[in-house]
């Protein structure tokens, strides 16, 4: 099995994806060239993180029918100085509400997403650092992010 998408250049620094039916636009900002149609490309990596592992959480929760209120995930790419401009660590936050006794099982979903099921992930990591923590009921109940660049 693969994954395939089909890119088509619409002019200046505009392309737009056919992702599984789906087109997705990217464009680059006026002051580069673009016309600021849709986000650059690179984001679209912490996209594809968000969407894996709040996939996998979700599908986890739900079948063991322990379901959040609510259930975001912000995702931070600390980016390079220099040129090629790519991300060297990147920071996943998952904020949840939820019933107190749905921590733990909460805490385990996301555990299993990112040691064993999410696969954007363990791509990411065999490049560069990934690091989560997680808020429950507004309080943090893990967090494994380690400073990686010292503070200068």
């Amino acid at each position: 099995m693969t994954h395939e998408v089909d890119v088509q250049w619409m002019g200046k620094m505009q392309f737009n994806a056919l992702v599984n039916g789906h087109t997705i636009i990217m464009d680059a900002p006026e002051r580069v060239g673009g016309e600021d149609h849709g986000p650059i490309p690179k984001p679209f990596v912490l996209t594809a993180l968000a969407g894996c592992t709040g996939m996998d959480i979700a599908a986890i929760l739900r079948k063991a029918n322990k379901n959040p209120d609510i259930f975001d995930i912000k995702v931070k790419g600390e980016i390079s100085k220099s040129i090629p401009i790519q991300y060297i660590a990147i920071h996943v936050i998952y904020d949840f509400m939820g019933k107190d006794e749905n921590k733990e099982a909460t805490l385990s979903a996301v555990t299993d997403s990112q040691e064993k099921l999410c696969g954007v992930s363990s791509m990411l990591k065999k490049a560069l650092p990934v690091t989560w923590e997680i808020n429950y009921n507004h309080q943090q109940i893990f967090n494994n992010k380690i400073s990686l660049v010292a503070n200068a």
